[in-house]
C-alpha cells in the first residue's frame, strides 16, 4: 500500500476541484422532495404528523402516481417560518 501525504492547503484545493467536477457546489436543492426528506426538513419522525400537515393544507404536495407523494420544499420552509418564534 502506498501512502500519499498532502499539505492542508493542497488537500482543500483537491477537495474543491473534486466538488467542482461533481457540480455539487452549484446544485440547487430540488423543489419537490420525498417523504423522507420532508420529514427530515420538518424534524419529525411520524408519518402521521406529515399526513396531518398535508391534510390540513399546511404544506403543499403533489401526487404524480398512486403511491408517490412529493412535498414542496418552499411550503415546508414557509410552514417553519410561520411557526418560528422571535427571541427576546
Amino acid at each position: 500500500m502506498e501512502v500519499i501525504c498532502l499539505e492542508e492547503e493542497a488537500f482543500f484545493e483537491l477537495v474543491e476541484r473534486v466538488l467542482e467536477r461533481l457540480n455539487l457546489n452549484n446544485q440547487e436543492p430540488q423543489k419537490w422532495v420525498d417523504q423522507t426528506e420532508a420529514m427530515k426538513l420538518l424534524n419529525i419522525k411520524s408519518q402521521t404528523t406529515l399526513q396531518e400537515y398535508r391534510n390540513n393544507g399546511e404544506i403543499r404536495y403533489t401526487q404524480p402516481r398512486k403511491r408517490v407523494i412529493l412535498y414542496d420544499r418552499d411550503s415546508i420552509n414557509e410552514f417553519l417560518e410561520k411557526h418560528s418564534k422571535n427571541t427576546f
